[in-house]
């Protein structure tokens, strides 16, 4: 069985105890921006429910120009008001050189990607650069509650970072 027949089959036994629809805004009012990491459990680990939140993913959690996107649709047509951005320990992002990935993105497909893959190298000056270019978008009406933390994956526990 692959992995998205996996899926699938897990879906067809979701639909059985599926409570119903959920109102389209976020019920907190608060988006989430975090990692991709597949060892990051959102819901567990912030004690979210489906409806509760919007959760924006990408690679390092870093707030790109897509994801000020998504943040600015979900404050301005689906009402969110505050932002937690959630960056963790043992991230792929860590020492991730972005000159070279795309070199070789060009010198195998012969198209240099548009797009940036932001690496760093200390994980909380990573999320203050973050928290920073989530303050200073000017699409955003609701700046003053952003908070940013960081997951530790061997443990769960989130420190926040000033």
């Amino acid at each position: 069985m692959s992995a998205i027949d996996h899926l699938v089959h897990a879906n067809q036994a979701y639909t059985k105890d599926f409570p119903g629809p959920r109102p389209l805004r976020p019920k907190l009012r608060l988006a989430v921006v975090a990692c991709m990491d597949s060892r990051l459990d959102l819901f567990g680990a912030l004690g979210l429910e489906i409806g509760d939140a919007h959760l924006i993913r990408n690679a390092g959690g870093i707030p790109t120009d897509d994801v000020l996107r998504s943040l600015a649709l979900s404050q301005r047509a689906l009402g969110t008001r505050e932002i937690v951005i959630v960056h963790h320990t043992e991230c792929g992002m860590d020492g991730f050189d972005d000159e070279a990935f795309r070199r070789e993105l060009a010198e195998e497909s012969g198209v240099t990607p548009t797009w940036q893959v932001e690496g760093f190298t200390d994980v909380e000056e990573a999320m203050r650069r973050s928290i920073r270019t989530v303050r200073e978008c000017p699409w955003l009406p609701h700046r003053d509650t952003i908070r940013g933390f960081v997951f530790d994956v061997a443990t769960a526990q989130l420190r926040e970072v000033e």
